[in-house]
């Protein structure tokens, strides 16, 4: 131990030895990683725990290159105990989020290049920050991509994950509009009420009073059911897909969208990929701020130690969990 970092030459890490449901999950002895040019490596204190870490280790996203023996998870938080060629040596013992790519954040160090690292501001912690770091510009630019404004009613669809949080919570302080959303219980629908959501609709959209269209629909569910959602869309109104999470759609979906051509409905995708570095770290660092200062909340449905991960996917699974799951160490 040195100023409280650890470091460790040999660590424990997640891999998804076998496709499917969670029992497939084990911990492993790995070798520390080692920053290359350009790279941090962090001490791990927290992992957020995502979807689309739920969906690869399901094996359905074919054709994307995962192979087993994947080490999940892609945004960790902790402090960086040492630096590549060409990073500023200051990075050095700062408590930072980092984004670790599509895999290697389940473990007790990770390697992340120092253009996807932010330094914590002074109170937001760690746990927190994992909850905040990939969720909030996701949300921010998802609804920047459906060109959401004043005015503009929204249906968050699966919106008790954490990037349907932060999209409640930023679109009731950018719109007086109605805000719906969907989930699955009474319960959330009250945590979703307290963020700034107007209207608890079930996960087929209905409830009492339903709008019948929305100008604009942000759907982090995607499924066989998404198809129904493109009809609720108003005249010119705009779906934008930030996630599969329940599989893909069917293959003609796009039919609903023909089927009422002279609406000029549409739909689009969303990946925070296709947002420049700076664009996004910048985003990013004004919600932590925001955080810090109370007024962004970070949803934390429970910490687990990171032993723990298959029990955090079998209740992602379950469709228990509001806000995010979160690994410890």
């Amino acid at each position: 131990m040195d100023g409280g970092v650890r470091y460790v030459r040999g660590m424990k890490a997640i891999i998804i030895e076998r496709f499917g449901d969670p029992s497939g999950m084990t911990m492993v002895d790995v070798p520390s990683p080692e920053p290359a040019a350009g790279q941090l490596l962090v001490a791990t204190e927290a992992i957020g725990v995502g979807g689309v870490d739920a969906v690869i280790r399901r094996g359905t996203l074919g054709g994307y290159g995962f192979r087993e023996g994947i080490v999940p998870g892609s945004e960790v938080a902790g402090r960086v105990i040492a630096v590549g060629h060409g990073v500023d040596p200051a990075w050095t013992g700062r408590s930072v989020w980092a984004f670790t790519g599509v895999g290697g954040a389940y473990s007790e160090q990770a390697v992340a290049h120092v253009e996807d690292t932010t330094a914590l501001p002074e109170g937001l912690s760690p746990i927190d920050a994992v909850t905040l770091g990939s969720s909030g510009p996701v949300a921010h630019f998802a609804l920047a991509h459906a060109h959401f404004a004043e005015g503009d009613s929204l249906l968050v669809r699966g919106a008790a994950g954490s990037i349907g949080i932060m999209a409640v919570q930023l679109a009731a302080a950018a719109s007086s509009a109605p805000i719906a959303v969907t989930t699955s219980s009474p319960v959330r629908g009250d945590r979703l009420r307290a963020l700034g959501a107007t209207q608890v609709l079930d996960r087929a959209g209905a409830g009492p009073d339903s709008p019948a269209e929305f100008d604009v629909i942000l759907d982090i569910v995607g499924g066989r059911d998404m198809p129904s959602f493109l009809d609720r869309l108003a005249d010119n109104g705009r779906l934008v897909s930030v996630g599969v999470v329940a599989g893909h759609p069917p293959e003609d979906f796009g039919t609903k969208l023909m089927a009422s051509f002279q609406r000029s409905r549409s739909f689009a995708t969303f990946s925070l990929n296709t947002v420049p570095g700076p664009a996004r770290n910048a985003i990013r660092e004004g919600q932590f701020a925001a955080a810090a200062r109370g007024d962004l909340a970070c949803v934390v449905h429970k910490t687990l130690p990171l032993g723990q991960a298959a029990e955090a996917h079998r209740q992602m699974d379950a469709g228990e969990v509001v806000g995010r799951i979160v690994l410890t160490l």
